[in-house]
């Protein structure tokens, strides 16, 4: 594996107030229940955005897309944020040297994918904020007022950042079994109701990739 260079101190800080405030917001709803993102997905049928990712010049997901392919980015940019964050915690919290090996590896696969994300959705023409795409799906929408499937919330930040050596690294370890379950229900969402095989493909190496961390992450917390 390469060497890991620690992310600026000032990266992370902005990293906790981002993810604090999608935890604390809400915004992020419906999208990990697999009823209600269906439902959303199917909402948009063939609709025009459908048709819009079939451009040329360059597209990093051409082809035809849906409201699926679109809310599975817009999601998983902040899901896999507050992964980073977490993993970069690690650098100073962490006494385990598989904790520490594993955050590395995390950090170093989700942050280009938060890039390739965001490519898509300024190739499709969509917003990166799941909030601007559903004004009034935010604060005070009753239901939809639930936090994103596996996210900690902002109190769990606070711990994980607090906590030291031995103590860190079993709270890493189960936060971040929880935080990658809610992240291979949302691909596996994407996978049954996306439309754009560049997408799809992206949640396929999510379900792939982080089912096979937490089984690494299930073992170290069974020695620790």
């Amino acid at each position: 594996m390469t060497a890991h260079t620690p992310a600026p101190r000032r990266r992370l800080r902005r990293r906790i107030a981002v993810v604090s405030t999608v935890a604390a917001g809400g915004l992020l709803l419906a999208a990990c229940g697999g009823n209600d993102m269906e439902g959303m997905a199917h909402g948009s049928g063939s609709s025009a955005s459908a048709t819009a990712g079939q451009t040329t010049g360059g597209n990093p997901a051409p082809g035809a897309f849906n409201d699926a392919d679109v809310m599975f980015a817009q999601m998983m940019i902040p899901h896999h944020e507050q992964a980073l964050v977490m993993s970069e915690l690690a650098d100073g919290g962490a006494s385990d040297a598989e904790i520490k090996t594993l955050a590395a590896d995390i950090e170093q696969a989700q942050d280009p994918e938060i890039q390739t994300m965001k490519s898509w959705l300024k190739a499709w023409g969509k917003p990166e904020s799941a909030e601007e795409s559903m004004p009034g799906m935010g604060h005070g929408s009753g239901g939809m007022d639930h936090q994103m499937s596996g996210m900690m919330s902002e109190e769990d930040m606070k711990k994980l950042k607090a906590a030291k050596g031995a103590e860190f690294d079993r709270m890493f370890a189960e936060m971040m079994i929880e935080h990658h379950k809610g992240a291979i229900t949302m691909a596996e969402d994407e996978q049954k109701n996306g439309r754009n095989a560049t997408a799809k493909k992206l949640a396929a190496d999510v379900v792939k990739t982080q089912s096979a961390e937490v089984e690494k992450l299930e073992k170290i917390l069974d020695r620790l």
